[in-house]
């Protein structure tokens, strides 16, 4: 069932049958750079049973992007709650494989969850964090009218850029 729609992609829940063609995103050593390491088929599969729960804890999660003009999966993109200095913050996040990068496909899925943020769930502030030398993830974060908000340490006590927004910022 699609939860999103643009004018290129369906977003849609990640489920365990998407496991080969994500895996494939989530073990490309280039698309997942910023990553400690890419992630074996184990990972891949915690990921998507972390998407499963996020879906029925929180109603939303990080959603399957299918790319409409050949029908295939090419990443995630969606809403997390993610720990930033001891505040639980609604984050938007995104994966593209990078074969479809340069083609603003990023940008379009994360502005379709911006505005499902702001439109459907009511929030008033909408974070990305992501490593700071990560430039075409902090490009998206603008694209969609993020501001940089701060530097910060993560979870994994790694530096994390901080982007944020409000419903008036768009």
């Amino acid at each position: 069932m699609t939860i999103l729609e643009t004018e290129r992609l369906q977003l849609r829940e990640l489920t365990l049958d998407d496991l080969e063609d994500f895996h494939q995103i989530l073990s490309d050593p280039i698309t997942m750079q910023y990553y400690e390491k890419p992630f074996d088929k184990e990972m891949t599969t915690g990921w998507i049973i972390w998407c499963l729960r996020n879906y029925a804890e929180h109603g939303f999660g990080l959603w399957a992007v299918i790319h409409k003009q050949d029908n295939r999966l090419i990443g995630d993109c969606g809403l997390t709650i993610q720990q930033v200095d001891g505040i639980g913050e609604l984050e938007i996040g995104y994966h593209i494989h990078r074969s479809y990068w340069k083609r603003g496909l990023a940008t379009e899925a994360a502005i379709a969850c911006r505005d499902f943020v702001f439109d459907q769930l009511k929030k008033d502030r909408v974070i990305s964090w992501m490593q700071p030398d990560n430039l075409a993830s902090r490009r998206v974060a603008e694209k969609m009218g993020m501001r940089f908000e701060k530097e910060t340490t993560n979870k994994h006590r790694t530096i994390s850029a901080v982007y944020s927004m409000t419903p008036e910022d768009r």
